[in-house]
């Protein structure tokens, strides 16, 4: 073989070489060949979940990940993923998440507009099809509840306060609704640090103004709060019991704090309350128990120990465990307490039981991850929980077996609750990626994915509170959404 070709043949490798697709040099990012097969998907994640370095757009094939770099589905080329700290170049793994979470939200936003704008023909095809006899009662029932799920609309609550420059500037933590479902107890981020407190009451959100008051007080914490729920003390739902964690020199604590304390939101006549403190250090849940034979008692549960203690008497039982008990619920018809684990150990408590030391374990089921939300449902035959795995499980507590699983939940370390309504027969809870997802609870199919209308983002995950009668008997049904300094209402009607 000649010089001259041996010559031509280098160039043409080195061309070929620079022309693969799959393939760059030079520069801060780096591409690699793609021919492996495609790797096995996460079971719990939902066909819109999965994760943003091996996902693609809609209607293309998933791609494998590869440890280390990113697969942009536009460009359909790997870039090699740098250390968050180089601020010369902004492709981090936090970034591409950021970006992919981005597109979905707004992909939803657009989708429920095309949602809301079909509503009315589908109600009216429904109507027909069901005069014609070709939907029975119970399918006929079934699509209309799910089309007024997928036809919520969301409509910005106007909050009246004596300090409108606070609303302005203290974003919601949280929102918990009470039993009659007519008063939310408010966590608030104050700007300069800390935290307060707040009830809004429900009378006024009445169509087409919703407008609701917000009652303050000047109770203000600096201590974060790791568990909230509302206490029946002296009447139903008097008291909000919060567990407050230690700060510095000043251990952490339970307090109950009086509904009257807040301005002007007692009943006519009723004395404003005191406020009780119990010092129980490092409370990670609390619950509050309505049952009689353990009336006016509540539980914390703390790191490797569950303390359940007298309101009026003081007296205090305490059961230990092997890991931190992270979510807590009551039984109503039985003295029976449920708790979930960091673990994944889901057990029941009797309190009844007299041998604290054995045995004492009445109920044990196990997730693969740690609990976070436990909800006993009304039979009480029935107990729904979720990890942070993002599973989210229905158990049959005489079988002890998981019966039934609702896909597409996200979580992945963040203490996320769960809402279940059996009288509008769905459950709602809110991801790590700020969308709220419904499922149906009778047959765990998902019904709707509403994003949260601002960028998704750690500090930005929504808090909610559904109901068919939002604002006491006559109120309006739907869900309430807030988030940074606002408050939604998506009407459900």
């Amino acid at each position: 073989m000649d010089k001259n070709s041996r010559q031509g043949r280098r160039r043409h490798g080195r061309r070929s070489h620079q022309q693969n697709p799959w393939f760059m040099q030079g520069g801060s990012n780096e591409r690699c060949n793609a021919g492996s097969p495609q790797g096995p998907q996460d079971p719990g994640r939902g066909d819109d979940e999965a994760p943003a370095t091996s996902s693609s757009r809609a209607g293309s094939p998933p791609v494998p990940d590869l440890p280390g770099y990113y697969f942009d589905p536009e460009k359909k080329r790997y870039f090699r993923l740098l250390p968050g700290h180089n601020n010369c170049n902004p492709l981090t793994k936090e970034s591409i998440q950021q970006k992919e979470m981005e597109r979905k939200r707004l992909q939803l936003l657009e989708e429920d507009k095309q949602k809301i704008t079909r509503m009315g023909f589908n109600a009216s095809s429904l109507l027909h099809k069901r005069q014609l006899g070709f939907l029975k009662g119970t399918e006929y029932c079934r699509l209309t509840h799910e089309l007024r799920v997928s036809c919520m609309q969301r409509q910005k609550v106007q909050i009246q306060s004596s300090d409108p420059s606070a609303l302005a500037s203290d974003r919601f933590n949280l929102i918990l609704a009470d039993t009659n479902r007519d008063r939310l107890f408010t966590v608030n981020d104050v700007k300069v640090g800390g935290s307060k407190y707040g009830i809004i009451h429900l009378g006024g959100l009445q169509t087409p103004a919703l407008t609701v008051k917000m009652h303050e007080n000047l109770y203000f914490t600096n201590r974060k709060v790791n568990s909230v729920c509302w206490a029946s003390l002296s009447h139903l739902d008097s008291h909000i019991l919060l567990c407050l964690l230690g700060i510095a020199d000043t251990p952490g604590c339970a307090t109950l704090l009086p509904a009257s304390l807040f301005a002007s939101s007692n009943p006519a006549g009723e004395q404003p309350g005191m406020l009780c403190s119990f010092r129980i250090p490092g409370a990670w849940s609390c619950a509050w128990s309505l049952n009689i034979q353990a009336n006016n008692c509540f539980s914390t549960g703390l790191s490797r120990r569950v303390l359940v203690t007298d309101v009026v008497t003081g007296h205090r039982q305490s059961f230990g465990t092997n890991s931190d008990v992270l979510a807590q619920k009551f039984a109503v018809t039985t003295p029976v307490l449920y708790n979930g684990c960091r673990s994944g150990e889901i057990f029941a408590l009797d309190l009844r039981s007299q041998n604290q030391s054995k045995g004492w374990k009445t109920v044990r089921l196990f997730h693969d991850s740690a609990v976070t939300s436990v909800q006993v449902l009304q039979q009480e035959q029935y107990l729904m929980a979720s990890d942070m795995a993002g599973k989210i499980k229905l158990w049959d507590l005489r079988a002890t077996k998981c019966v039934r699983q609702y896909e597409g939940h996200v979580n992945e370390y963040a203490h996320l609750p769960l809402h279940v309504h059996e009288e509008e027969g769905i459950l709602v809870a809110v991801g790590q990626d700020c969308n709220t997802r419904i499922w149906s609870l009778h047959d765990a199919r998902l019904l709707r994915t509403i994003p949260s209308p601002y960028a998704a983002s750690k500090a930005d995950i929504p808090s909610v509170a559904f109901s068919s009668r939002l604002g006491g008997f006559r109120g309006v049904p739907g869900l309430l959404m807030a988030v940074r300094q606002d408050l939604y209402h998506f009407s459900y009607s």
